[in-house]
């Protein structure tokens, strides 16, 4: 059962397409109150309570013991310091002898401690009076999320390309080093299905543009990659180059689409072009206007696009930039003492992302300025919207890849994510498990890491571990910065081991794509936690490294260095599948705690009794796959 609750005159983000009636906020369940302009709710816990939820987030499936924010923010270190990530997903779950759920439908900064104060105690904090919460009863997590998920809608389904494996690179600079990559992975006859187009390939970083020196001829070049198998995925990211003559800059100054500032002028800030515009995507006329600008390249044969830096990312302001020289010029010469040295580096540390420049931009919402931070968490997932209003349009569903890095609740219906610019760190295969059922929870059923890691250099055991667990994401990309080691899987000696492994996802496709499809169809879970379908099992409902997928399997990544194998938890007899290439070693394990070798060529996977996972022969494309 759902019930809403409204408080003001909130904001619609129109993240729920149910129709409910509304209560007064003076009759929800939990222990509320207003203190500073400030709506704040709380439960208890008992010690064996579960809390569930939050979509994209730091730390684990339980998230109890720490501090959460919901705050889209641009920061590329996912440590366990961190309080929030791209993304706002206002959705918890308590699991215990008391099970509900709660969405905060709230576009703005809400504080989730959930135990961190008070070990066996939630307070939530909502910065502002203007908001709907829906809570939901059930007698399961899993009924709670049906409902939930219901209310909110159907999550997207990309075409069945979009399962192929995919490459990634910031940057592949021109169309060489593109057809290097593909002649590569052909050599080394290792499925692919997607390479990427990083900022370069823009003239100048300038949306809907390409450089005709590095990819001259685009359209024909998209269409000869088509014929090769290969769907090419450009970058669009949320600023528009501030540039006369740049038609859509021009466009959208005449037109008034961008965000404001409070005197009425243009917001600027500088992101990949130098200083930049940014569209009120807030304004549906301006949504309908962004989005058609994808035909620049969809009428050349794109069919899939990534939208980024939609927090949206500010790297600088004129006037913090002003701000920042003016104190360095006063500090020329001086002895720099400790509180001085560390005073100046955050002054320049602190011109990105700056609360002030937020503070300094403002939407117009039904011909009302609302100033920036009201809205902050809905601005990237409605850039999103732009581009699935405008597919859904022309090409009809089901059609054209798209995903995000910023995103709401909602935004799942046009679109999937990718966790964002994680690091080459082991942790973060660890990471990227826990993350996955807490998405699905809100929406999001296509998802995935940057396989290997963003930052850093990944080492070759590393990414063949982390493409272990990609095998099962229905995002499986391998991304990697500039300027780190290459990790493109033909870069590491024998790379034999890394087809062994994408040919594994390349036999699940079929299986993979008929459970996601059946998982939007049903509002249902691509991947649960142990707990969902062992509830009265102690170590079921602890387990943080393991997950139940689809109706079928459960899944338990290898995630240290230098590790052979693992233990691993079996809540009920199984059968263990370690999966290479075309090989399938089966052996029957009993229900309890078992030692598992997994080569690295290896991936491993487990089936319920009674069971069955087809597995089809690999091929080099998907649509060389035969699905009905």
């Amino acid at each position: 059962m759902i019930t809403k609750y409204t408080s003001g005159n909130p904001i619609n983000t129109e993240a729920v397409e149910e129709h409910f009636d509304a209560f007064s906020t003076e009759e929800f369940p939990l222990n509320h109150y207003i203190k500073n302009g400030k709506f704040i709710f709380e439960f208890d816990m008992q010690p064996d309570d579960i809390v569930y939820g939050l979509g994209e987030a730091p730390r684990g499936i339980n998230k109890r013991g720490w501090i959460y924010e919901s705050c889209c923010t641009d920061d590329p270190f996912h440590t366990e310091t961190k309080s929030s990530l791209y993304a706002a997903h206002n959705f918890i779950m308590l699991n215990g002898i008391r099970k509900f759920g709660v969405f905060v439908d709230f576009p703005a900064r809400i504080r989730w401690d959930i135990g961190y104060t008070l070990q066996n105690k939630t307070t939530v904090t909502i910065e502002g009076t203007d908001f709907d919460i829906y809570f939901i009863t059930g007698d399961k997590p899993i009924d709670i999320v049906r409902q939930f998920r219901a209310a909110i809608g159907k999550s997207y389904v990309p075409p069945l390309w979009a399962f192929g494996y995919q490459q990634s690179r910031w940057s592949y600079h021109n169309s060489d080093a593109v057809d290097r990559v593909i002649e590569k992975y052909n050599e080394a006859q290792i499925p692919l299905d997607c390479v990427y187009l990083d900022i370069d390939y823009m003239d100048h970083y300038k949306d809907f543009t390409i450089s005709e020196e590095a990819f001259p001829h685009f359209k024909e070049y998209v269409s000869e990659k088509r014929r090769q198998g290969i769907h090419l995925i450009p970058i669009i990211d949320a600023g528009v180059k501030k540039e006369d003559g740049y038609e859509i800059y021009e466009e959208g100054k005449e037109k008034g689409y961008f965000c404001k500032k409070a005197d009425g002028s243009d917001f600027e800030a500088g992101v990949w072009p130098g200083m930049c515009c940014f569209p009120d995507f807030l304004d549906p006329e301006v949504r309908e206007w962004f989005g058609g600008k994808y035909k620049v390249l969809t009428d050349m044969g794109i069919d899939g696009f990534w939208n980024d830096m939609n927090e949206p990312a500010l790297f600088y302001s004129a006037e913090g930039i002003e701000s920042a020289l003016e104190k360095a010029t006063k500090l020329k010469g001086e002895n720099l003492d400790l509180s001085k040295f560390f005073g100046l580096k955050d002054t320049f540390a602190g011109l990105s992302n700056n609360q002030n420049d937020y503070a300094s931009m403002y939407h117009n919402i039904g011909s009302k300025q609302v100033n920036h931070q009201c809205v902050h968490n809905i601005y990237g997932a409605n850039m999103t919207k732009a581009a699935g209003e405008y597919f859904a349009k022309e090409f009809g569903e089901g059609k054209i890849l798209m995903f995000s890095r910023a995103s709401y609740i909602g935004a799942h219906r046009s679109s999937g994510i990718w966790f964002g610019d994680n690091h080459s760190w082991w942790s973060h295969i660890l990471l990227c498990l826990k993350m996955l059922p807490s998405a699905n929870m809100c929406g999001f059923l296509y998802c995935g890491s940057d396989l290997g890691g963003f930052n850093e250099n990944a080492t070759r055991d590393l990414v063949l571990r982390f493409l272990a667990l990609g095998v099962f994401t229905p995002l499986m990309r391998n991304h990697s910065a500039l300027g780190t080691r290459d990790q493109e899987c033909y870069s590491f000696e024998n790379p034999e081991d890394f087809r062994d492994i994408i040919q594994v996802r390349y036999r699940l496709i079929p299986y993979l794509y008929n459970a996601f499809r059946k998982a939007s169809k049903n509002n249902d879970m691509l991947f649960r936690p142990l707990s969902f379908d062992y509830p009265d099992d102690s170590i079921a409902r602890e387990c943080e490294t393991q997950l139940m997928l689809s109706e079928e399997c459960m899944i338990a990544p290898v995630y240290e260095q230098n590790a052979k194998g693992r233990m691993v938890y079996l809540p009920e007899n199984m059968t263990f599948l370690r999966l290479s290439g075309e090989r399938v070693k089966k052996q029957e394990l009993e229900r309890g705690v078992h030692y598992i070798e997994v080569a690295l060529n290896e991936v491993p996977l487990f089936v319920k009794k009674g069971k069955e996972v087809p597995l089809v022969k690999p091929v080099m494309r998907t649509a060389e796959l035969n699905i009905l």
